[in-house]
């Protein structure tokens, strides 16, 4: 099978979608599929690393999303009309709409309806638009959890036989829990002074969180409930915030409340040789989101035997499982869950070395077979005539 997949999406800084996509590639190849991978000129030595059958074109000049969106109505039909590909994969969202070739489309959530304060006004708008429209007009879509899947289904009306639900995987090689000379390496980038460790982890302590700072992870209220469960506290950890700068504004307001006694620590985007260090060297990695497609962070926390806590919403129990602290969304209760966690030492260790265990099942090898699925689905369905 010969599959188009358009890369030109993917951010610069590697987040979520770009993850997702750098690790289905190679798996896709594994299973036999010959890639054509579109990409923007900074991803052509990345793509024509990881291809071994198939072709990298790089198309130029559509770094703003504005001349991107454009091409892609456009330039990119034109595209698939010469390279004449089984199956186009669009992974974020967006597609094609003027190609008779079947379109497999991925949405990632669905919180731009559910909880739209947590967006800008004008992307909550942009991605409801394009996931009613992907929903109509495309052949097949992905989703990386049930919850996403049944949140379309309900919201939009689409059509439930269209899915695939196939969730993310983990890269075992890179993340695994990692020695405890590791983990002082990555705290001293982040400039944590060394002290005791109880828990025999590697010197100091901190909480740890890794995502983009956006409303949708709920920090100011994660700050606000580690004040309460650590202020008083002879030893505090650290709170370390690891992520893209987003645009919560939120979050200068929580911190202006951190006591003096307290350290609250914003290193910004963390480079992925870093993080495995960082999430196994975490007293407790907490990760209090109003919802998530799937919840990465948390997935690869667990991969390095990170004791996590989370919250019950959407898909984040497909992913956490009995492997993780719950908690809900509110300052008061992600307090209660550290203050538990914090103060039961043996617990911290029974759901780390059970969070290792449900991580190992998943991988993106198993994600790439359930893609190869969705677009055999959608070869099919586009081959039937239509009804009526």
């Amino acid at each position: 099978m010969h599959v188009l997949l358009d890369a030109t999406a993917i951010p610069a800084d590697r987040g979520g979608v770009g993850r997702y996509v750098d690790e289905l590639v190679p798996e896709l190849q594994r299973t036999g599929v010959r890639l054509t991978v579109i990409a923007q000129p900074r991803d052509r030595e990345l793509f024509e690393q990881m291809i071994t059958d198939g072709q990298v074109v790089v198309v130029a000049g559509i770094a703003r999303r504005p001349l991107r969106l454009a091409w892609e109505q456009v330039g990119l039909p034109a595209l698939i009309r010469r390279l004449r590909p089984d199956v186009v994969h669009s992974p974020h969202y967006t597609m094609p709409l003027l190609t008779r070739r079947p379109v497999v489309v991925t949405l990632h959530d669905a919180t731009f309806f559910t909880t739209p304060d947590a967006h800008l006004p004008s992307k909550a708008k942009f991605f409801r638009t394009w996931i009613r429209l992907a929903s109509r007009r495309a052949s097949g879509l992905i989703t990386p959890s049930k919850a996403t899947r049944d949140e379309v289904v309900r919201l939009v009306g689409a059509d439930p036989a269209k899915f695939m639900v196939a969730y993310h995987g983990v890269d075992h090689a890179r993340f695994y829990p990692v020695d405890q000379a590791e983990q002082a390496r990555v705290r001293r980038t982040l400039d944590l002074p060394p002290a005791a460790a109880s828990d025999g982890r590697a010197e100091g302590r901190y909480i740890g969180f890794l995502g983009t700072l956006e409303p949708r992870k709920n920090v100011p209220a994660l700050i606000r409930g580690w004040i309460a469960a650590c202020a008083d506290l002879p030893d505090p950890p650290a709170l370390v915030l690891a992520g893209g700068k987003g645009w919560d504004l939120a979050i200068d307001d929580a911190a202006a409340e951190v006591p003096p006694n307290l350290r609250l620590l914003r290193p910004g985007y963390l480079p992925l040789a870093d993080l495995p260090g960082f999430l196994a060297g975490a007293q407790v990695l907490a990760y209090p989101s109003r919802g998530e497609g799937f919840g990465l962070p948390v997935l690869e926390a667990m991969a390095c035997g990170a004791c996590v806590l989370t919250t019950g919403e959407l898909s984040l129990p497909e992913v956490g499982g009995d492997a993780v602290a719950y908690c809900d969304t509110s300052p008061e209760s992600i307090a209660a869950g550290l203050r538990t966690l914090l103060a039961d030492e043996e617990r911290r260790r029974a759901l780390a070395a059970a969070a290792i265990d449900r991580a190992a099942e998943f991988t993106w090898a198993a994600a790439a077979a359930n893609h190869l699925v969705a677009y055999h689905a959608a070869l099919a369905a586009s081959a039937r005539p239509a009804r009526g």
